[in-house]
């Protein structure tokens, strides 16, 4: 007696039960990803429109700012990585990020309304983390 499993003729049968496992695991590894790189942009931000824009090769080593400007309020709210800071307390963060990445790039995203000091403090807290490249978020017109 042979004890390979098979079918009645000698051929092996396909195990379906491991692959559906991988498959399931390959998913919940892509929705986690997939979740993550929404959650970076904050969907409430009005950007503002760039005639002469051009589009981002990728986003790979790219930090995000998000600066939400709340007019009723006239403040401006920040966020990085999905929390509220003040550029000036992130320095020390990025200039981590820095070491670990030396071709990291800040990627500023905020409202058409936001006034330019509140964009200049992450761009001033990027420079002195020793961050060079600074990009702008925009919409293009079509």
């Amino acid at each position: 007696m042979s004890s390979h499993g098979g079918g009645a003729d000698g051929e092996p049968e396909f195990q379906i039960a491991p692959m559906v496992d991988v498959l399931l695991v390959l998913l919940i590894f892509f929705m986690s990803i997939a979740s993550t790189a929404v959650t970076r942009y904050d969907p409430a931000i009005a950007l503002p429109i760039a005639e002469n824009a051009l589009r981002k090769e990728d986003s790979e080593a790219e930090l995000v700012f998000n600066i939400a400007w709340r007019a009723a309020e006239q403040i401006a709210v920040t966020t990085f990585e999905e929390r509220s800071v003040e550029p000036s307390e992130t320095v020390s963060m990025l200039a981590q990020r820095v070491r670990l990445v030396p071709a990291v790039r800040v990627l500023v995203r905020c409202d058409a309304q936001t006034p330019v000091r509140y964009v200049n403090a992450v761009v001033e807290a990027a420079a002195k983390a020793g961050i060079g490249e600074v990009t702008f978020a925009a919409v293009l017109r079509p």
